[in-house]
């Protein structure tokens, strides 16, 4: 019997947030991070995208707009210090935020659940 498919993704129509670094190392440091328009941001959704980087969905908490904050794919740095934490049979963690947040394996990959950055294969 057939199932009929899960609900299409919904069209978040968020706006490019203005202030794209800053409001990254607020995020990597996991600090209340203020609205273009007043009140704060508070995350909806992460999304790893298929070049391997990643979208987080901000909503305004006075306004209620919907911002997306694009980060940048991991760097080779990056990927190899993961492969030596995984080699060495540590538990990889993400290399960008402050406190420290374990990868999780999504497929093949190991992506950080707060980035949606892909660091590499299992």
């Amino acid at each position: 019997m057939l199932r009929p498919a899960g609900p299409p993704e919904p069209a978040w129509d968020a706006i490019e947030l203005p202030d794209q670094r800053v409001q990254l190392k607020r995020y990597y440091q996991s600090v209340q991070m203020p609205s273009p328009m007043g009140g704060f941001l508070e995350p909806l959704r992460v999304c790893t995208e298929e070049d391997g980087t990643g979208t987080v969905i901000l909503e305004c908490s006075a306004s209620s707009l919907r911002f997306s904050l694009r980060i940048l794919a991991a760097t080779r740095g990056e990927r190899s210090g993961v492969k030596k934490r995984q080699e060495a049979g540590e538990d990889p963690v993400c290399p960008r935020h402050e406190p420290v947040q374990r990868l999780n394996r999504v497929g093949p990959y190991l992506v950080c659940p707060l980035c949606g950055v892909r660091y590499g294969r299992v």
